[in-house]
């Protein structure tokens, strides 16, 4: 059998996670014929058919799901070769690929950020920003070594180390008669204007909350979306309504009349999370994460408390 273009392992890779050749086309920068006729290459090389298409979208066959597991690995060490190449070439004994949301506590992504390790003198750490569905992604493609995210999913290709783990917050006005109580729960919220972070931001935790509430028959009046903690706060004093943000994002913007409390709701908590792939055993990755955790540990509880740790 010839060897197999990279391309076509790339593209059938996110076709297997998207299951839609629009949305996978999009990923790629294909056109949607352009990605289809990459499958029936791929498949026509392997002899076998990977995806099988209907009205409702894309379905992986069985050979193409063992297909896909053997090809993200081939795909994470063919990558992470080029980046150690690369980085020989520019003088750096090694790289790690670092990624963290953007609502992470700055405490933590700086405490990362300041690992140095005496068995790798010359490291260099590149840093990137991003939601957390993506950073999850991009952990198990082999795009980044390591991420903080701010999420509770779980996959067997990936490493969860869980870092903290808070409530969400209400960000409100401080004339607001919730703002009386020291805890809020979804209960006060009823008929209330709610804003809210997009799903995009936090899919998990956004169902979980919607979800909650329908099942305990607490209906928003209406719901406002936000993607910034500053955003939520103009809503807020706009519609007189209640924003879910995470401690650290209300902490910021809670003043100018207005306050925050904690959202006291079973179930309700979203967790800052050090992801890794499990089958990266390279004695940098171990030491880096070592190195961190023992940082994180050390820092004192007043240090803490200046700039909380949140999800």
């Amino acid at each position: 059998m010839s060897q197999i273009d990279f391309r076509l392992l790339q593209s059938a890779i996110v076709l297997a996670d998207e299951l839609s050749f629009s949305r996978a086309a999009s990923r790629l920068h294909l056109t949607q014929p352009g990605l289809t006729k990459q499958i029936q290459d791929l498949e026509s090389q392997l002899g076998v058919i990977l995806f099988e298409r209907s009205s409702q979208g894309v379905e992986l066959t069985e050979p193409c799901r063992v297909f896909i597991e053997q090809a993200k690995l081939a795909v994470f060490h063919l990558e992470r070769a080029v980046h150690l190449t690369r980085a020989s070439a520019k003088g750096a004994e090694v790289v790690v690929n670092f990624g963290s949301s953007p609502y992470i506590d700055p405490y933590i992504v700086s405490t990362m950020l300041s690992v140095r390790l005496p068995l790798f003198p010359t490291m260099r750490v590149h840093a990137r920003s991003n939601f957390s569905q993506e950073l999850t992604r991009q952990v198990s493609s082999g795009e980044l070594d390591i991420a903080i995210i701010a999420a509770e999913e779980q996959s067997p290709r990936l490493n969860f180390l869980e870092l903290e783990s808070h409530p969400l917050y209400g960000l409100m006005q401080s004339q607001d008669p919730v703002s009386r109580k020291r805890a809020t729960s979804l209960g006060d919220l009823d008929d209330r204007v709610w804003v809210l972070f997009g799903k995009h931001v936090h899919p998990t935790m956004h169902d979980s909350l919607l979800s909650r509430a329908e099942g305990l028959g607490v209906m928003p009046r209406e719901i406002q979306y936000f993607t910034t903690a500053e955003e939520a706060a103009y809503l807020v004093a706009k519609h007189e309504g209640i924003a879910f943000l995470n401690r650290t994002s209300a902490w910021r913007v809670a003043r100018s009349g207005l306050t925050m409390r904690p959202i006291d709701e079973p179930g309700i908590a979203v967790k800052t999370t050090l992801i890794t792939r499990s089958d990266d055993r390279t004695r940098l990755i171990s030491e880096y994460v070592r190195s961190a955790m023992t940082k994180l540990q050390r820092k004192s509880h007043a240090n803490q408390q200046s700039l909380p740790l949140t999800i």
